[in-house]
C-alpha cells in the first residue's frame, strides 16, 4: 500500500469523512480555549462542566431539544453551584467543584438508564463519532465557529485576565464578567467535543494540548497556535490508527494526544538537564578542584550554592 492509498482508504467512506471533520473541529476549538484553561488552572473546572453538562443533555433528549440547549443550561447551574457551596460554606473549591460534578454526573447517569429511547444515549458519555449525522456535523460546526469566534475576537482580553485580573479590573475590564464568559465557551465547547469523545474523555481535549504547548514555548501568542495544531494532527492520527487497528475512534484520539505530551515533556525534561549541565561556572558539586583554581572561580561556586571548597576535597 501506497502512502496515498494510505491516506486515502478511509475517506472515501462518507462516515470516515463526517468523523474526520468533526473531530478536526473538535481538537481545534478544545485545544485553543485550553490555553487559558491550563494558564489559569481551571483544568479542574473544565472536568466539572464537561461531566456536569450529562444531564441536561439527557433532558434536552427527553423533551426534543437541542443537546447543547441542555448541555449550556447544566453548565451554568454547575458554575453557579460551585460558587454557592464555596461562598457560603467553609468548603474549599476544588472539593466543592468535586461534589457537585460527581453529583450531577451521576444524576445524568440515573436518567440515561430510566429513560426509555429508541438511541442508545451511551454514546454520550463514551461518544460515538463514527456515528455522527450530518445534523450533528452542522451543530458542531455552528457551535465551534462561534466559539471560535468569540475567542479570537477576546483573546487580548481572555490573556489578560488570565495573568493578571486586577490589572484586567484597574484598566476597565470586568473580571467577573471575563470569567462568565469563559464558562459558557466552556459549556458550549464541552457540547461540540460530546459528539467526538464523549464526557469521560472531552476533559482530555480540553486540558491536554494547552499543557502540551505550555511544555515546548513559554510565550502565550505561540501557545494559541501550538495546541490546536497539535490537537489537529492528534485527530488525525488517532482517527487513522483506529480506522486501521479496528480500535475505538475517541479514545484513540486521546491516546494520542496523551503520547504527544510525553514526547513534549521529555524533550523539555531532556533540554532542561542539558541546559543545567552546560551552565556557565557550575560545576557538579563535590567533585576534585584543580590546583590551579583561581580565587575567581571559587567566589563563583559559592554564588551558585555548591557545596564545595577550593581547593580541597570534602
Amino acid at each position: 500500500m501506497t502512502v496515498v492509498e494510505f491516506l486515502v482508504e478511509p475517506l472515501q467512506l462518507e462516515f470516515m469523512v463526517r468523523a474526520t471533520v468533526t473531530t478536526l473541529i473538535a481538537s481545534t476549538v478544545c485545544a485553543t480555549l485550553s490555553c487559558w484553561l491550563v494558564l489559569i488552572g481551571w483544568s479542574l473546572m473544565g472536568d466539572a462542566v464537561s461531566h456536569a453538562v450529562l444531564p441536561g443533555v439527557v433532558l434536552a433528549h427527553i423533551v426534543g431539544a437541542p443537546f447543547a440547549l441542555g448541555a449550556i443550561i447544566f453548565g451554568f447551574v454547575a458554575v453557579g453551584l460551585i460558587g454557592v457551596v464555596r461562598d457560603t460554606s467553609r468548603t474549599k473549591e476544588d472539593a466543592a467543584i468535586g461534589v457537585v460534578f460527581t453529583t450531577l454526573f451521576a444524576l445524568g447517569l440515573v436518567l440515561i438508564s430510566v429513560t426509555p429511547s429508541q438511541v442508545d444515549l451511551n454514546h454520550i458519555i463514551f461518544g460515538n463519532v463514527l456515528g455522527v449525522s450530518r445534523a450533528d456535523l452542522i451543530q458542531v460546526a455552528v457551535l465551534g465557529t462561534v466559539v471560535m469566534a468569540v475567542m479570537v475576537y477576546k483573546r487580548r482580553d481572555f490573556t489578560l485576565y488570565a495573568f493578571d485580573p486586577h490589572h484586567a479590573h484597574a484598566i476597565g475590564l470586568n473580571p467577573r464578567l471575563l470569567g462568565a464568559a469563559l464558562l459558557g465557551l466552556l459549556a458550549l465547547t464541552a457540547v461540540v467535543a460530546l459528539q467526538a469523545v464523549g464526557v469521560v474523555l472531552v476533559v482530555a481535549l480540553l486540558i491536554t494540548p494547552g499543557a502540551t504547548a505550555y511544555l515546548i514555548t513559554e510565550r502565550f501568542s505561540r501557545m494559541l497556535l501550538i495546541a490546536p495544531t497539535i490537537a489537529a494532527v492528534c485527530a488525525l492520527t488517532g482517527l487513522y490508527a483506529s480506522y486501521y487497528l479496528d480500535t475505538a475512534s475517541g479514545p484513540m484520539v486521546v491516546l494520542a494526544n496523551g503520547t504527544a505530551f510525553a514526547l513534549a515533556y521529555l524533550a523539555r525534561l531532556g533540554r532542561e538537564q542539558r541546559t543545567r549541565h552546560h551552565r556557565p561556572g557550575v560545576r557538579a558539586p563535590w567533585t576534585e578542584t584543580p590546583a590551579a583554581e583561581d580565587a575567581s572561580d571559587c567566589r563563583r561556586s559559592r554564588r551558585a550554592g555548591l557545596p564545595r571548597r577550593c581547593g580541597r576535597r570534602p
